[in-house]
């Protein structure tokens, strides 16, 4: 398990967000908000990316794969798996809370 702390967001310099020494670049879901609109025609990707908001403002990485799909229009097999898996550990984690 990383060890995580909490940073200011590096774009508004308001709001914490809650990142790992991995991470270079920390910002807010509502400064990435902008981002993750678009329209995904794709009918496995709208069903994959049609997830709650509340695990895209609680986990960074979701936002970025989201963002990067809909900047590429692509993802690689590897990319969904992991978004798959975090997504599947955090439907886990919300059942136990």
């Amino acid at each position: 398990m990383a060890i995580r702390f909490q940073q200011k967001c590096n774009k508004c310099k308001k709001n914490y967000v809650t990142v790992s020494h991995r991470q270079r670049y920390a910002i807010c879901y509502e400064c990435q908000k902008p981002e993750l609109k678009g329209e995904i025609k794709d009918p496995k990707m709208k069903k994959l990316f049609n997830i709650p908001e509340e695990f895209y403002k609680k986990n960074i990485f979701l936002r970025n794969i989201k963002a990067n799909y809909l900047r590429f229009g692509s993802l690689s097999e590897k990319q969904i798996e992991a978004f798959k898996k975090t997504v599947k550990a955090l439907k886990e984690k919300a059942k136990e809370e």
